[in-house]
């Protein structure tokens, strides 16, 4: 059997990072985790490629080469996911399609030969007997959320990995909150479930075999979310990384409850972790109640990151605008919290309505539901009808982006968050001096002689070598992600219609192009 997994087009976005990837000549964040997973899991006697289509084009003969065709999306992947299938059945291939988009919007694929609804390590084993017998289902439901102490090291060979700017591994899926508007709660449930420390370890050991030095992304989405083991595999983490010379320094998400957990800081600390991910959403306490995202309301959110920046993590964060209870100031608060917090990657997004979230749920209960989500909370688009005055919600939303991205802005949030931010992340990180050379001159020559704001660029970078010239690496990084945020922000913030749809209720996206 001869499998070719496809990962579609990632439009760009502000998680896309594409303006700054370019300065470390790399083409894509993060490889895609789940098919590498899946690939494990396979036969061994199966033949396996694998198509990034963020790395390279999709060809005419890599489908023609294959039996079945994998693929995995997300929603914001919906319009190259289509595009996709859509070849691979006029070449007469069949099509397996899974993925978080799939478990919630199964009937969006009609196409698809085979579809996951749920986790692989519940369904694969099935899908792969059934095939043996040739009698395989078109649909496979995944019936519990499975342990996932089985769940094998990802295939990291079937990836050119000097094409990503990260490595990526998972240690658990689910969290104990219940945010309204999360769907990862729907997907993964409420009880997190981890890896072992030795399967961790196992996939570290993977990298570094495979000459992986830099940064790692555990993907959790609450990396927190059960302590008991977190706190079993951090000190065999700072063990491993202490024996192999500290060749990664490590990123995740979780809950801002982390502030209040100074051991677990520590390990965090000790292990090498230079950024984390919070879901801070909004500085409206109204709002927090009505998303029920309780864990925020029992704290100073803004002591709760100055905490977490103490420990050397500098912390990055998402924002949402859009709720039933958003004041009239709620553009200014954000603005501000942002600039109090000295948070330079500010992710902020318009409140969107989910597949199967519990605000899925009610807006449609309500009638105020649209259309489907586009994926993407940035592109300024709405898929329900809110509360606020829609175009001032809009054009609010876009006075957030256009301040906080300006240059003036974002370079000053960088050099408080540097002054805050005391680490030694590039020692943790054995890269390529030339690579890194190389890097320094692409950001120099584009920020500092081609950009037009290249003198605020000078200011800064004049500052960071005065007032923290061991952070020099990182605030240069930071000036590179800082420029990728303002060009996305003059494409969203272009005048564009309101919708951010089709007349058919299709995404706006460009089209993808296949290669011969």
């Amino acid at each position: 059997m001869r499998v070719l997994f496809v990962y579609p087009v990632f439009p760009e976005t502000y998680w896309s990072f594409r303006h700054a990837l370019s300065f470390v000549g790399k083409k894509a964040a993060f490889p895609p985790l789940g098919l590498l997973t899946v690939s494990a899991m396979l036969p061994e006697n199966w033949q396996r490629r694998l198509v990034d289509m963020n790395v390279q084009p999709l060809t005419r003969s890599d489908i023609e080469w294959a039996d079945i065709v994998f693929l995995s999306a997300m929603i914001v992947q919906r319009v190259s996911l289509d595009q996709v299938v859509k070849l691979c059945k006029e070449l007469g291939k069949r099509v397996a399609v899974g993925g978080p988009y799939v478990s919630t919007s199964s009937d969006l694929v009609p196409e698809a030969d085979f579809v996951f609804v749920g986790e692989a390590e519940t369904t694969l084993p099935e899908f792969i007997d059934d095939l043996k017998c040739s009698s395989p289902k078109r649909i496979y439901q995944a019936t519990e959320r499975p342990s996932l102490l089985s769940t094998p090291v990802p295939d990291f060979g079937l990836i050119d990995i000097n094409q990503y700017s990260s490595m990526n591994v998972q240690f658990s899926r689910g969290c104990p909150f219940s945010c309204e508007f999360c769907d990862i709660i729907e997907i993964y449930g409420r009880s997190p479930r981890t890896k072992s420390s030795e399967q961790m370890l196992a996939e570290m050991e993977a990298m570094w075999v495979a000459g992986w030095r830099g940064t790692v992304f555990i993907v959790d989405d609450n990396f927190i979310g059960n302590k008991r083991e977190v706190r079993k595999f951090l000190p065999d983490l700072i063990e491993w990384s202490e024996r192999h010379n500290f060749p990664f320094s490590f990123l995740t998400e979780a809950s801002v409850n982390l502030a209040e957990d100074d051991s677990l800081l520590e390990m965090m600390q000790a292990a090498g972790f230079h950024r984390v991910f919070l879901g801070i959403e909004t500085p409206a306490p109204a709002s927090l109640k009505e998303a029920n995202k309780s864990q925020n309301t029992k704290r100073d959110l803004l002591e709760s990151v100055r905490k977490i920046q103490s420990y050397g993590i500098e912390v990055m964060a998402g924002f949402i605008v859009g709720f039933d209870n958003d004041p009239d100031d709620i553009f200014e608060r954000q603005i501000n919290f942002i600039r109090d917090s000295a948070i330079p990657l500010a992710m902020v997004g318009l409140l969107t309505a989910l597949p199967d979230t519990q605000l899925w749920k009610r807006l449609e209960r309500e009638g105020r539901l649209v259309h489907q989500s586009s994926g993407n909370n940035t592109d300024c688009s709405l898929n329900f009808v809110p509360k606020m005055d829609r175009e001032r919600l809009v054009e609010g939303y876009k006075a957030i982006l256009r301040t906080i991205y300006s240059s003036e802005e974002f370079y000053q949030r960088a050099l408080d968050c540097l002054s805050r931010v005391r680490n030694d992340a590039a020692a943790l990180q054995r890269v390529s001096v030339i690579g890194v050379l190389r890097s320094f001159i692409r950001i120099v020559l584009r920020l500092g002689v081609r950009d037009r704001e290249r003198l605020r660029f000078w200011k800064y970078l004049f500052r960071v070598v005065r007032l923290s010239p061991r952070s020099l690496g990182n605030g240069i990084a930071l000036a590179a992600m800082g420029y990728h945020f303002r060009k996305v922000t003059e494409i969203h913030c272009a005048e564009l219609p309101l919708t951010g749809f089709a007349g058919d209720g299709t995404p706006l996206a460009g089209e993808v192009s296949f290669a011969d």
